[in-house]
């Protein structure tokens, strides 16, 4: 049968939001595919088009993060016979899944939307990190998705080692399912395929080497994408997944496969970070100090409560030493500086040109903070239609 718009996950938000918009001749039509110079986008009856980035999209565009993605639902002007399909307009994304860019950079970079599920791909071994899931439950939590945990390579670990690791995603994130795989040996796919269902879509993530490519294999029947080995020393994997893609499946559903995310970094918005980590606020504003750093300033109650006593699931010694825990991974860094630093950032965009990089926006003069840095030219110098 063909492929009908609402496989691709089409619904009566879309439907409105395109008759707003739409002119004659433009087609609805999801972005399945982007690279440097274009997108593939997948139309009613299963066909699909390359098309590019209209001229006034691209520079009505003010980050990165409002350009087209994977997962968007967009209009194509296929135009005359001969031309280019061009993209007008993005309809309202549903849920939007982004991490902060990697590096330096503080620009959001976008790894999936209208996605209903967001599962995180992780083993009980040395991949498994409650700091870094914690992360991702905030930034999941923002995007509007559902959250799932996919504990893979269960069949490498006793199950004592696999509990352990269960019960600690527990109690970082209640509400989550969680189901333990291997997806090499086909162990837990028939728990994992019930959540996919005609229309719905689920985003991949997680790190190198930790078998998204080998589960996404079992999903589709056959080799869709190269697996590759994981260094034995280091438990790390190489990106065998090189560029972001929306697939259909046979069953029902889709899903959005990612590279491996080697960090993962907040972005979000200072209600979320308050909400996640309410009880370190509060305690935090016990500390003698206003500006307490709450790190050996005396009177600091942080480093006075003991573990068990705090509701978010931060290993006490990462909360009460910091200088044996990265940086990023402490808690009183991301709940009483990321949310300040995130919201003064926030705040704080304007497009006023920085007389270093002409025709983006900066730091100096009446304009507060760079909105198109240098580091994001790389994805703004794709093909353009004028």
């Amino acid at each position: 049968m063909p492929v009908t718009l609402q496989d691709l996950g089409w619904n009566d938000h879309f439907q409105r939001a395109f008759d707003a918009v739409a002119k004659p001749g433009w087609m609805p039509g999801r972005l399945i595919r982007e690279t440097k110079i274009n997108f593939t986008a997948l139309l009613d009856g299963g066909e699909d088009v390359d098309a590019v980035v209209s001229g006034k999209l691209w520079h009505d565009a003010a980050t990165d993060a409002e350009l087209p993605a994977v997962g968007d639902w967009v209009a194509i002007d296929p135009g005359e016979a001969g031309d280019e399909a061009v993209i007008r307009t993005i309809l309202p994304r549903q849920t939007c899944f982004s991490r902060k860019a990697p590096g330096k950079s503080s620009a959001e970079q976008v790894l999936g939307t209208n996605v209903d599920i967001v599962a995180v791909v992780t083993e009980p071994g040395t991949d498994f990190n409650p700091r870094r899931m914690e992360r991702y439950f905030t930034l999941i939590r923002r995007s509007g998705a559902s959250p799932l945990i996919l504990l893979n390579k269960t069949d490498l670990f006793s199950r004592e080692e696999v509990e352990n690791a269960m019960q600690i995603l527990r109690e970082l994130s209640p509400e989550c399912a969680i189901i333990s795989i291997s997806a090499l040996h086909n162990r837990g796919i028939t728990e994992f395929r019930k959540c996919l269902s005609k229309g719905k879509t689920i985003c991949i993530v997680g790190s190198s080497g930790v078998g998204k490519s080998t589960l996404v294999n079992t999903l589709l029947g056959d080799e869709w994408l190269w697996t590759g080995e994981v260094n034995e020393v280091t438990g790390k994997g190489r990106h065998t997944t090189v560029a972001r893609e929306l697939v259909l499946l046979k069953h029902g559903g889709l899903l959005i496969d990612n590279p491996g995310i080697r960090e993962i970094q907040m972005w979000t918005d200072e209600h979320t970070l308050r909400e996640s980590f309410a009880d370190l606020m509060e305690l935090a504003h016990e500390c003698k100090f206003a500006d307490c750093s709450h790190g050996k300033d005396s009177g600091c109650a942080i480093r006075k409560c003991r573990p068990g006593t705090m509701k978010t699931a931060w290993n006490w010694n990462a909360a009460t030493n910091p200088t044996t825990a990265a940086m990023t991974d402490s808690p009183s860094k991301l709940a009483c500086q990321t949310a300040k630093t995130h919201l003064m950032v926030k705040n704080a965009i304007f497009t006023r040109p920085h007389p270093n990089f002409p025709g983006s926006s900066g730091i100096g003069g009446d304009s507060l903070i760079c909105r198109r840095t240098a580091a994001s030219c790389s994805r703004r110098s794709r093909r353009v239609h004028y």
